[in-house]
């Protein structure tokens, strides 16, 4: 054989938030919301209003909470929470294997590789649209655990990566 063998791709799967725990919040009137430091939107453009479990774009009309969500709680200097959005009554998003989410193809989207134990080793900016070789690169790292994808414009999380 001529040449050295092509590299396997490092194959991943992106992962929505679980629906469940936002389903309450629902419910609760606007001042209720407040207490929690959360607001009821009503969607006015599409793209503008990412969810985090469906992991599509809300529709204009549509009415979603905006809250705070600790995405990270290691317990290190990288313990991070933000802004996501969640819509009511979707179900989570499951994709299937090395699926980008459409969500993310136009946006600009920044990949933040952690260790086991929470510790942030490497990270990259990269164009949705060609998501996956940055994802793949961070996952071929050994002591890469999993990957934080966030919106790069506003810094929002987006979603976790893990191999698959």
């Amino acid at each position: 054989m001529f040449g050295a063998a092509k590299e396997a791709a490092m194959s991943f799967i992106v992962s929505a938030l679980p629906a469940a725990p936002f389903q309450p919040l629902f419910g609760l009137s606007d001042a209720a919301l407040a207490t929690r430091g959360a607001v009821r939107r009503t969607v006015d453009a599409k793209p503008g209003f990412p969810c985090r479990v469906s992991l599509q774009d809300a529709e204009p009309g549509e009415t979603v909470l905006l809250l705070n969500y600790q995405h990270q709680p290691a317990d290190t200097p990288f313990r991070a929470s933000h802004a996501i959005y969640v819509r009511e009554a979707q179900p989570e998003a499951v994709l299937a294997r090395d699926e980008v989410p459409t969500l993310f193809r136009h946006r600009m989207m920044s990949l933040r590789a952690f260790s086991v134990e929470g510790m942030m080793l490497a990270a990259e900016v990269a164009p949705g649209a060609d998501l996956t070789p940055a994802v793949e690169r961070l996952l071929a790292k050994p002591d890469v655990a999993y990957l934080h994808a966030h919106y790069a414009a506003m810094g929002c999380y987006a979603a976790r990566i893990d191999r698959r």
